[in-house]
């Protein structure tokens, strides 16, 4: 599986959102070599503020109609920062198997959770992780965001610092 191929779609869907004013999170959903689902972080830096709209959350939204739940366990899903808790438990519902991502979520993200000690309908899920695909590209854009000078989402975070700190 060529991983760069398809993080490169996830960080041009990042990219989208970084023009956008958004938090930098692009996600690609692919099934079977094909991508058939894009999607990017949205209302992180509007009036609609909310902690909800997640890029991995959207495409899941999306998934729900184009790949039945019987065939995910094939579905890999992309994202250029490691899927946070709630996302991660979202995928591992939606019987995604394979999860590749660029850059780590110092502050929040999910995968380092030790699913041992969780109920067992997470804890016996089948995951696949691959970290660090094109991590510089990644870290690039969060770079940016956190050094726009309107931004306030997570202005001031263990995150925006451990970003901005990070070569």
């Amino acid at each position: 599986m060529n991983h760069d191929f398809y993080m490169k779609q996830a960080l041009d869907q990042a990219e989208q959102a970084l023009s956008d004013g958004e938090f930098p999170v692009g996600c690609v959903i692919v099934h079977k070599g094909n991508v058939v689902v894009r999607s990017r972080r949205a209302n992180s830096a509007n009036q609609n503020m909310n902690e909800i709209d997640h890029a991995e959350i959207i495409a899941l939204k999306y998934l729900s109609g184009i790949v039945p739940l019987s065939e995910r366990k094939d579905v890999i899903l992309y994202s250029t920062m490691e899927p946070c808790l709630m996302c991660f438990a979202a995928i591992m519902l939606s019987g995604i198997h394979h999860v590749v991502y660029a850059y780590e979520d110092a502050m929040g993200g999910g995968t380092a959770c030790n699913r041992n000690e969780l109920p067992p309908l997470y804890s016996s899920a089948a995951m696949t992780l691959v970290k660090g695909i094109m991590r510089k590209e990644s870290l690039d854009l969060f770079k940016r965001f956190f050094l726009l000078p309107h931004n306030r989402y997570w202005k001031g975070s263990y995150l925006e610092q451990y970003t901005l700190d990070s070569i």
